[in-house]
């Protein structure tokens, strides 16, 4: 059957969240002199969150924690690698950090384009998103992608997230979309890949981090624009 619904992954995928949460970020850190306050260079901040948030990101998607534990852990795990033990100021960045970082909406490298030729091609587009369920369609909004989309889901709509199995059948239930005629495109090996391929739908690898997978028959894609050679 030929491929007529296409689900997308928001983070890393369309919405530049690496970018977006490092300007955030980086306007926090300069705003509160954390370096004067604690000598600590930004850089090598960033560098430790982005790994704590990446590794706690990976436990929340595997149903080892919470979001609550996520979100009172990640400036919290950052700040103490670094000798500051102080609750009260990983959390005003976490509130601050959720609250702005929609005040940046870069997308990947020519994710608006793609979108506007799939849509020429009558394709019909969805979102199936492990973010928050009150920043993913805000997100949408304000990078001004909406509009391209019959359906959002986001993980917290559902209960559970990529790769469960439930999150997939749900968005398809949403967007009236049958298996057979549906493709979903991702940077997540496990949540789109994996999740994707135990559901029974095809996908299309986004391979950002040169991860270079070497399973048989695979669609990979190094650039979004790359889509173009697979429908």
């Amino acid at each position: 059957m030929k491929i007529q619904h296409i689900f997308f992954d928001l983070d890393n995928t369309l919405w530049d969240h690496r970018k977006n949460a490092y300007l955030t970020i980086k306007d926090l850190f300069d705003k509160e002199e954390i370096t004067l306050r604690y000598n600590i260079d930004f850089e090598e901040f960033h560098s430790v969150y982005h790994e704590i948030n990446e590794r706690l990101w990976e436990q929340i998607r595997d149903g080892e924690i919470d979001k609550d534990y996520l979100r009172k852990h990640r400036f919290y795990d950052t700040f103490k690698h670094f000798g500051i033990d102080d609750l009260d100021l990983s959390m005003f960045f976490e509130e601050h950090f959720l609250d702005k970082i929609l005040n940046y909406n870069h997308l990947v490298e020519s994710a608006d384009v793609i979108l506007e030729y799939l849509k020429s091609k009558n394709y019909t587009l969805h979102i199936i998103s492990n973010g928050f369920q009150e920043v993913t369609e805000r997100k949408c909004i304000l990078s001004k992608i909406d509009h391209y989309f019959n359906t959002i889901t986001s993980a917290d709509s559902v209960g559970v997230r990529k790769p469960n199995p439930e999150i997939f059948e749900y968005s398809l239930n949403l967007a009236k979309a049958q298996k057979e005629e549906s493709i979903l495109i991702g940077d997540d090996w496990i949540a789109d890949v994996v999740g994707a391929q135990n559901f029974g739908i095809d996908v299309i690898f986004f391979d950002v981090l040169n991860e270079n997978p070497k399973q048989e028959n695979l669609k990979i894609i190094k650039h979004l624009l790359q889509i173009k050679g697979y429908l």
